[in-house]
C-alpha cells in the first residue's frame, strides 16, 4: 500500500461513483473494506488519522468470547464471538494464537463455580475450541504462575482464549482489502456529506497532508467511526441523538518478570466488579483493563489517576512481585464505542457490547459497538445491509475462509520478524540489498531500521508516531525507549519521502510531546487492598 498512489486514485477519478464509501479506518471500517472489496464492490475508505489510531490499537490484545458476558447471561454474544475467534486464528495465524489463562481462586466455592462456567464456554466454542478448561490444585497453580500469591490460594481454573497484535492485524486487514481492489486513504478527513434529493450520494473530504479538497460520489456511505459516529450522524442530521457512550479502558505495561510465566492471569471479579487481566505480550506483561464511563472523547485519551492506582493495587493483591509506578514502562488508554443506553445511568454494564446497525432516513448506514473479535461478522452484516439499501448486485460474503495478508503458520522460534508472517521474506531480501538497514534501533528492542523503511514504503506509515505506535509497538511497550528511537525513525522516513531536517525535527518534537502521556510520573504508592473472596 502506498498513500501517494491511493490519493492519486481518488483525485484522478473524482467523477466516478464508488459502490461503497467507508468513513473510519479502525477495526470495523477496515473489516468492511476487506469484505466489500473481496465481494468485488468498488470500495473506498477514508480515515482522518492513521489506521487503528484510536480504540483498535489500544485493546487488551485478546481474541475472546468474553467470560464476563457469559456470567451476565449473554449466551448469543459469547457464541458468536467464540465462532469468530476460531475463524480469526485460522485466517491470521501469524498474529493470533492460542493463549492459556489461569483463574486463581482463594475460596472453596470459586473452584466449582468457575469450572462449571468455563465448561459451558468450551461447549459454546464447539469444534473451534482452543482447549478444554479444567481445575488444577494449588501446587500446579504456583508452578505455572511462580509470582502468584500462595497465601490462601485454593487452586485455579485453566482455560484457553486467543491473543493477537491489534494494530498489526489492522495493517494486514487494510493490505488484504487493497489486494482485492479497495482504495484506502489515511489522513483524509470527511468534512461533509453530499445529498441528492435528500439521499446520501457521497462526501466531501480534505487530505490533511496537502490540504487538497476531494469530492466523492458513492452509492452507499457507511459511518464506521467508532467513538466519533455521532459527529458523522450530525453531519447528516444536526438534530440526531447520540448513539455512543464512550467507556475508557486503561492498560499498564511491565517487564515480563512481574508475571514470569507464559500463562496469563484472569481475575474475574475485582474490588469494584471489573475483570482484570495480566497477559504476556511481546516480552512484556499487559495489565488491564478499566471500564470508566466518559462523557467526552478524543483521538489521544489519557489515563486517569484513579484508573492507574486501581490496576496497580489490584495487581498487588495477587502478585508477589508488587508493581509500582516506577515499574510501568508504558500506560495507554483506549475508548470503547459502546451503544448508548436508553436510561441515564453511570454503569457500563448497561451498555451493549453487541454491534448495532442503523439506517438514517437519508440512507446513511451507521455501525457501532462490537469488538475486535467479531470485526469480520460486523463487516459481513454491514455489507449485507449496504447491498440491500444501495441496490448493489448481491454477492455472497467471502471472508470466512479468506486468508489475511501475511498468512503463515505461527513459527515457534519467536524471531522479531514473525509478526510479518509471509512478508518477512521480503524484508529479509531488502536487508540483503541494504545491509546497513539491519542495524538495531534501540538496545531494549529487536526492531531494526529495515522495519521503518518497510512501514513507510508498504504500510502507509505517514508519521513517526505511525511507525513507533502501530507498525512497531514500541510506544505501547516502553514509552521512554520509543522516544529515544524517534530521531532515527524520522531520519529514515525523511530520506524515503524526500523530507528535510525541518520535517524531521517537527516529527520528533510532536512525537515526544505526545509520548509523555504514556509515561508515569512517580507518586506515592497506595497500600494494596486485601484479597476479596
Amino acid at each position: 500500500m502506498k498513500r501517494s498512489e491511493a490519493l492519486q486514485q481518488v483525485s484522478n477519478h473524482s467523477q466516478q461513483t464508488w459502490d461503497i464509501l467507508i468513513i473510519g479506518g479502525g477495526a470495523t471500517g477496515l473489516g468492511i473494506a476487506m469484505d466489500a472489496a473481496s465481494r468485488g464492490y468498488k470500495t473506498l475508505l477514508l480515515e482522518q488519522a492513521d489506521f487503528a489510531k484510536g480504540t483498535s490499537s489500544r485493546s487488551t490484545k485478546l481474541v475472546h468470547g468474553g467470560v464476563r458476558y457469559l456470567a451476565q447471561g449473554d449466551i448469543a454474544l459469547v457464541r458468536e464471538a467464540l465462532y469468530e475467534r476460531g475463524l480469526l486464528l485460522a485466517n491470521a495465524p501469524h498474529l493470533a494464537h492460542n493463549q492459556q489463562f489461569i483463574i486463581p481462586h482463594y475460596s472453596w466455592w470459586q473452584g466449582p463455580f468457575y469450572t462449571i462456567g468455563l465448561k459451558v464456554y468450551d461447549l459454546l466454542s464447539g469444534k473451534l475450541s482452543l482447549g478444554k478448561s479444567h481445575h488444577i490444585g494449588k501446587n500446579a497453580v504456583t508452578s505455572r504462575l511462580p509470582n502468584i500469591k500462595a497465601a490462601g490460594l485454593k487452586g485455579g481454573i485453566v482455560y484457553h482464549d486467543g491473543q493477537f497484535d491489534d494494530a498489526r492485524l489492522a495493517v494486514n486487514v487494510a493490505q488484504t482489502a487493497a489486494a482485492h481492489g479497495a482504495v484506502l486513504l489515511n489522513y483524509c478527513k470527511v468534512t461533509g456529506l453530499k445529498k441528492t434529493n435528500g439521499q446520501i450520494s457521497g462526501a466531501s473530504a480534505q487530505d490533511i497532508d496537502t490540504g487538497q479538497q476531494l469530492d466523492i460520489n458513492a452509492k452507499v456511505v457507511i459511518n464506521a467511526t467508532g467513538v466519533f459516529v455521532d459527529e458523522v450522524l450530525q453531519m447528516d442530521n444536526p438534530g440526531a441523538p447520540n448513539m455512543v457512550r464512550p467507556s475508557q479502558g486503561v492498560h499498564l505495561v511491565l517487564d515480563k518478570e512481574f508475571l514470569d510465566s507464559d500463562s496469563a492471569i484472569m481475575i474475574p471479579k475485582t474490588s469494584d466488579g471489573r475483570v482484570l487481566f495480566a497477559v504476556p505480550w511481546h516480552e512484556k506483561v499487559l495489565l488491564g483493563t478499566t471500564d470508566t464511563p466518559l462523557n467526552e472523547h478524543s483521538l489521544e485519551p489519557v489515563a486517569l489517576e484513579q484508573e492507574i492506582e486501581f490496576i496497580l493495587n489490584t495487581a498487588a493483591q495477587y502478585l508477589t512481585r508488587i508493581p509500582t509506578r516506577k515499574d510501568v514502562k508504558s500506560v495507554f488508554a483506549g475508548l470503547r464505542p459502546l451503544a448508548a443506553p436508553q436510561k441515564n445511568t453511570g454503569s457500563t454494564k448497561e451498555i451493549s457490547r453487541s454491534h448495532k446497525l442503523m439506517v438514517a432516513d437519508s440512507g446513511l448506514i451507521t455501525i457501532t459497538g462490537g469488538k475486535w473479535t467479531t470485526f469480520r461478522r460486523m463487516a459481513e452484516d454491514t455489507v449485507n445491509l449496504a447491498i440491500s439499501k444501495g441496490g448493489l448486485t448481491p454477492v455472497a460474503c467471502r471472508t470466512k475462509d479468506l486468508r489475511i495478508t501475511g498468512y503463515q503458520l505461527r513459527p515457534t522460534d519467536g524471531a522479531p520478524l514473525d509478526v510479518y508472517g509471509s512478508e518477512a521474506a521480503s524484508i529479509k531480501s531488502y536487508i540483503v540489498r541494504h545491509p546497513e538497514m539491519a542495524a538495531q534501533l534501540h538496545p531494549a528492542f529487536p526492531y531494526i531500521k529495515a522495519q521503518v523503511a518497510w512501514a513507510t514504503e508498504h504500510e502507509m506509515a505517514h508519521t513517526v508516531e505511525d511507525v513507533l505506535a502501530r507498525r512497531l509497538r514500541a510506544l505501547f511497550l516502553d514509552a521512554a525507549a520509543a522516544i529515544a528511537m524517534a530521531p532515527a525513525v524520522a531520519a529514515i522516513m525523511a530520506a524515503i519521502n524526500g523530507k528535510g531536517k525541518e520535517w524531521e525535527q517537527a516529527q520528533v518534537a510532536e512525537f515526544t510531546a505526545m509520548a509523555q502521556h504514556y509515561l508515569l510520573s512517580p507518586q506515592k504508592q497506595q497500600q494494596p487492598l486485601p484479597i476479596t473472596a
